[in-house]
């Protein structure tokens, strides 16, 4: 495909899942807390496999990241006040101040910028610590606030049911992009392959989100991926 014609169609895909989560945060349907995970989790997914629609040629990996760099200025100028958008801001922040797209929604989108020019399909390891930070931190949130378990005891704002869906969800997220991939033939096969890196992966990124630090999972996460990810793929 005309790598133009693909970096439009990503750009439209991710554009309509952020508004659709918009628009059911704003109307009530569910809550800011939760639309917030439900965009960190969805988005990164899409927009990897829309990889798969880009050739090899040399501007590809630009024009792709091009997708996440409009949506993250878009999000800086929403935490500035530049631009002002109640849905995105009731979507994005927990409670709802627009100053807080400036930290963990901002550094999310930097996450992909730097990844996939980084990265690109030249190896799995970038699109794995998006997974990773996708899956992982993303639904930490939402399955520690419903199932009572204990506090970590190093982190008494994180529990240990977070912690195992921080593993368990970035675990089947990178999984099934790799999958995806190596069925594709983007990575040689076979699959099982990418199964024992990815479980230490999983494991490290679990262990660094449950450290006691504010709204910095977003960088942390993919950051200690990538470092593992580089010895281990």
């Amino acid at each position: 495909m005309n790598n133009w014609i693909a970096a439009l169609i990503t750009l439209a895909l991710c554009i309509a899942w952020l508004r659709l989560m918009d628009f059911a945060a704003h109307q009530g349907w569910i809550e800011s807390r939760l639309s917030r995970k439900i965009i960190h989790i969805g988005t990164g997914p899409i927009f990897v496999l829309c990889w798969l629609l880009f050739n090899d040629s040399p501007e590809a990996r630009w024009l792709a990241a091009a997708v996440p760099f409009l949506i993250t200025v878009q999000f800086a100028l929403i935490g500035l006040g530049v631009v002002q958008d109640e849905a995105s801001i009731r979507a994005m922040s927990r409670s709802g101040d627009r100053r807080e797209i400036l930290r963990g929604p901002l550094y999310y989108g930097m996450a992909f910028v730097a990844l996939t020019l980084l990265f690109w399909k030249e190896t799995p390891v970038g699109m794995t610590a998006l997974m990773l930070m996708c899956g992982g931190d993303g639904i930490a949130d939402v399955i520690g606030r419903r199932v009572a378990s204990p506090k970590l005891p190093w982190s008494r704002e994180k529990s240990v049911a977070g912690s195992v869906s921080v593993f368990l969800g970035g675990f089947i997220l990178a999984a099934f992009i790799l999958w995806a991939c190596v069925s594709l033939r983007l990575f040689p096969g076979p699959f099982s392959g990418y199964l024992a890196p990815l479980f230490f992966l999983a494991l490290a990124a679990a262990a660094v989100e449950s450290l006691p630090f504010r709204d910095v999972d977003n960088l942390t996460v993919p950051f200690t991926a990538v470092l593992l990810g580089l010895f281990l793929f």
